[in-house]
């Protein structure tokens, strides 16, 4: 591990950068176009018309807006054109078109009247309104937004208004998060959305579609959902919709470092085909595909904390903490095989092999001593896994939907660890001292299947749907341990001496053989009745679960000739598992162009029984029953502005594990035993949120509030005698609640048509108050927290793109025990983030990270730079790119951590991906679109 370096070097021509920005603005005038718009056959105002002006010479978009409830609008901007040409769309209504003078500053259009288009022969309007909005989807048209030449997906999206992209690849729209994305309806590749937006180009893609997530049968149904979430759907061009695609990139580089990555797509109308493969030994997914960091970048979010752990779409690939090896390989497949039926299917390898060292540092609170423990641990980790997933979906007719998913996993993982921890008194004499080393192999096989049947009736809204999900998995594991633990006090013969002596000794060396398995069923049916057609709905639903398991441990010590033959019962299990519940539940739900709400109750009557075959006077069985709470209620202001808020009572039983009588000495410093006695904790949270977004002065709010108070919550009870050595169970308590609060606000400033300033500003905070207990004595801890941040982002079109942005982050813990002491924590983190597209063909992008921890122990890395740097040139008319990379430019990248809760504060530090430069060379291919016309995508239906 590496100590702080001094460093002093600062990025200063960031400054440069940033200042190049600034220009003359002598030919710019401002300019305010204001009107009302109303449909001719009725006279009454049409709320989120779209109005936008475009360049006489190019049709370029200048700039938009929708109209309020009252069907006014006003467009403000500053431009250089002598005159535009003004349009205003509506679904439904025919498009009107306009030039207009620029000669007076502040233009007053009148009342403007839309006539209705023919809903049946609907008519192409020449036009790019670059947004729409419907009764539930808000569209974009791609041709409206520039970015830069050979954009991907995820450029267009940094370009949309209400979008924001995390460098991570994550996206949010309107403050909530984006989990899935569809192209053409379909997801592509899984729902990993980075692989879409980091793969695809903007030029195949005609409309960017935002809609609240929903399931397939949800959609199929009509149901409204909550909207916490969004699903972005691409429409491709269908003239693009026909023929292959894809990218190939290599790269080596210093310290024997490589990565890999291919990837091939074939489509033809509705079957699209795809292969997947990668290698690295960078802790990167390997599936980044665009240019520069985005094709060989992942690395920076994952290596600071040094997790070479990746999933995509539920599947794990890569293994824990430290420097991860992977390999990854798949394929995917989707087409429609007939007029009423859809099928997908993929298949994925992943492989990984990984390696870590932590040392760690932490001081244990007591209430009327403290101790201290100092550990470090070395693991090796290889895993490999297959996993295999179908999806059908079969349409009767236009009131029956089938969706059947099965899916097929199978894994197995081999984990080399070493451990040897020391704890010491104050006067610093150890107390106990452990070392330990293991070796471990594990199978695991898993089927799963979900079943969904959906059936409407009539137009009222009324439908009948049966979901039925079941689960087998199996696995198995050998274990290798040898360990030896030391126990030291005071000499009984002589209490006086204050040197400690050996008490206790404990040395094992086993084996320990498992298997388990879990065999789940869930059933639910769920029956809507109209009580106003479309709009108030009675819903009525029964749930049934099951879940029975096994879980074998049989653990054999050595005998005197070294052959593993002595059965311990002591540290062998043997148990079945018996989940059981029955719910049945009521719900009143409505919904309307303005306003939706439901609210229901649900009453679970639970069984939950453990046999231990090896215990059997050690069996529980548990009877639990509660009610169920839910609601909540969304509101639209405006197509600007929305409200919603949700409240859950949720009841939340014992794990079997904390309810079984059986003690785990698995640990010899560390016992555990359950507590039969426990009672299920009812949890209620309630939220609200408020969203505002002016598309015209590109100004965003987001916010929401929220809380939840546990009753009867589980926690840890742990009693630690005179040597340090612990034993834990469980106990109930009441008095814990959080309270949590977040803002963002941001606004885009347009400097010219090429030039952008954007600025966000952020806060969050939270208050929680814990109730624990700390060596017998309860007590009640308070944690406020308080994190601001601000961000800067300055686009100049083709040229550059400069994003700085801060956060700072006060914690503070306070105790009702006196013998504890307060503590405060702060943390800060800058990233700087650069962009330079000059000279042509060149892109030179940078990746720095500051972070200073002052609180960090001594021994342990306080602050660190962590620079990556990466220059790209294209070559081969724009289908090359040449890429050379310096990771860690300042070789100080670092995770250390300190970490804090109620009774211990502990450093950490770990294995981190270390300093390298590496030179890759991607290559992409397209013949989407190569034998039809170029859509200039300024068509758009009514």
């Amino acid at each position: 591990m590496k100590k702080s370096h001094n460093s002093y070097i600062a990025p200063l021509f960031f400054l440069v950068l940033f200042f190049t920005g600034a220009t003359l603005f002598s030919q710019i005038k401002p300019i305010e176009i204001s009107g009302k718009i109303i449909a001719a056959n009725d006279q009454l105002p049409l709320e989120s018309a779209t109005i936008h002006l475009e360049r006489l010479s190019d049709s370029t978009v200048i700039t938009y807006t929708i109209s309020d409830r009252a069907g006014q609008f006003t467009l403000e901007d500053r431009i250089a054109d002598k005159s535009v040409t003004v349009y205003i769309s509506h679904l439904g209504y025919k498009t009107y078109k306009k030039n207009i003078d620029l000669k007076h500053s502040k233009i007053d259009l009148k009342t403007i009247q839309l006539e209705l288009s023919n809903a049946l022969d609907e008519v192409l309007i020449k036009s790019a309104a670059p947004i729409i909005i419907k009764k539930d989807t808000v569209e974009f048209n791609v041709q409206s937004f520039k970015t830069k030449k050979d954009a991907t997906v995820e450029d267009l999206l940094k370009q949309l208004p209400g979008v924001a992209v995390d460098t991570d690849g994550s996206i949010k729209i309107n403050g909530k998060a984006v989990n899935k994305i569809l192209v053409n309806g379909k997801p592509f590749f899984g729902n990993d959305p980075t692989i879409t937006t980091k793969n695809l180009t903007k030029d195949l893609i005609e409309k960017v579609q935002v809609v609240d997530t929903k399931t397939k049968a949800e959609a199929f149904s009509g149901e409204t959902v909550d909207g916490e979430n969004k699903t972005i759907n691409l429409t491709i061009k269908e003239e693009n919709n026909k023929g292959v695609f894809g990218r190939v990139a290599a790269g080596a580089g210093t310290d024997n470092r490589y990565e890999g990555a291919g990837m091939f797509n074939y489509f033809n109308n509705n079957r699209r085909i795809s292969f997947l493969l990668g290698g690295n030994n960078i802790n990167s997914p390997g599936f980044s595909f665009g240019e520069i960091r985005k094709m060989f970048g992942g690395g920076y979010s994952m290596t600071r904390s040094s997790n070479g752990a990746f999933s995509i779409d539920g599947r794990s690939f890569g293994g824990g903490q430290g420097i991860t090896k992977s390999q990854n390989a798949g394929v995917n497949y989707a087409d429609n095989i007939s007029e009423k039926t859809e099928v997908s299917a993929d298949y994925f390898f992943a492989g990984s092999s990984s390696e870590n060292k932590t040392a760690t540092q932490r001081e244990n609170i007591l209430p009327d001593s403290r101790y201290f423990t100092n550990s470090n641990t070395t693991s090796l980790n290889d895993s490999d896994s297959h996993s295999a997933n179908m999806g059908f979906d079969i349409k009767i007719d236009s009131t029956f939907l089938i969706n059947i998913d099965p899916s097929f996993r199978y894994s197995k993982s081999t984990n080399s660890y070493k451990a040897n921890e020391t704890s010491l008194n104050t006067e610093n004499q150890i107390t106990n001292e452990s070392e330990s080393n293991s070796f471990s192999e594990n199978f695991g096989k898993n089927f799963s299947n979900a079943f969904n049947i959906t059936k409407r009736f009539g137009q009222k809204g009324a439908f009948i749907r049966l979901d039925i999900n079941n689960q087998i998995n199996t696995r198995e594991s050998n274990n290798k341990l040898t360990s030896v633990t030391n126990v030291y006090g005071e000499n009984p013969l002589n209490p006086n001496n204050p040197d400690f002596i050996l008490i206790d000794n404990i040395k094992r060396n086993q084996i320990t053989k498992g298997q388990g398995q879990i065999n789940n069923l869930q059933a639910y049916i769920k029956y809507r009745l109209p009580l106003l057609a479309k709009k108030l709905f009675l819903n009525m639903n029964f749930e049934y679960g099951r879940n029975n398991s096994t879980d074998t441990k049989s653990t054999f010590n050595a005998d005197t000739e070294g052959n593993y033959t002595l059965f311990d019962a002591e540290q062998s299990t043997d148990f079945e598992y018996l989940d059981e519940r029955v719910v049945p539940g009521v719900s009143l739900s409505y919904q309307n162009d303005t306003w939706s709400a439901n609210i229901g109750v649900d009453y679970i009557y639970r069984l939950l029984e453990n046999a231990d075959i090896l215990r059997p006077e050690a069996s529980i069985k548990r009877h639990f029953e509660a009610a169920e709470l839910s609601g909540y209620l969304r509101y639209k202001f405006s197509p600007k502005a929305s409200f919603w808020s949700s409240y859950r009572l949720s009841n939340q039983p014992p794990q079997l594990s904390q309810l079984q009588s059986f003690s785990d000495v698995s640990n010899p410093l560390n016992t555990i035993v359950g507590n039969p006695n426990l009672e299920p904790a009812n949890n209620h949270r309630i939220n609200f949120g408020f969203n505002a977004f002016d598309w015209q002065k590109r100004t965003g709010f987001y916010s929401y509030f929220g809380g939840n108070v546990i009753q009867n919550q589980v926690v840890a009870k742990t009693t630690v005698d005179a040597n340090f050595v612990r034993t834990t169970t469980y106990a109930n308590v009441n008095g814990s609640y959080n309270v949590y609060a977040n803002m963002d606000y941001s606004k885009d400033v347009k400097l010219d048509s090429v030039k952008t300033i954007k600025v966000s500003v952020g806060i969050n905070g939270s208050f929680r108050r814990n109730i624990n207990f700390n060596n017998n004595v309860q007590y009640a801890s308070k944690v406020q927290a308080l994190s601001p941040e601000i961000g800067l982002r300055f686009t100049w079109n083709d040229v550059l793109e400069f994003r700085p942005r801060y956060s700072v982050a006060f914690t503070k813990n306070t105790y009702n025990i006196a013998s504890f002491d307060n503590q405060d924590f702060l943390n800060h983190d800058l990233n700087l983030n650069t962009a330079l597209y000059l000279p042509k063909k060149f892109e030179w992008r940078n990746d720095i990270n500051f972070n200073y921890n002052p609180n960090i122990a001594e021994g342990f890395q306080k602050s660190a730079w962590f620079w990556n740097t990466t220059l790209a040139y294209t070559v081969l008319k724009d289908t090359g790119t040449l890429t050379l990379k310096i990771y860690d430019l300042l070789n100080q990248n670092s995770n250390a951590r300190r970490t804090a809760t109620e009774n211990f504060i502990q450093d950490s530090q770990s294995t981190v991906l270390e300093q390298y430069v590496m030179l890759s060379f991607s290559w992409k291919f397209n013949s989407l679109g190569s034998k039809g016309t170029t859509n200039s995508g300024n068509d758009y239906l009514n």
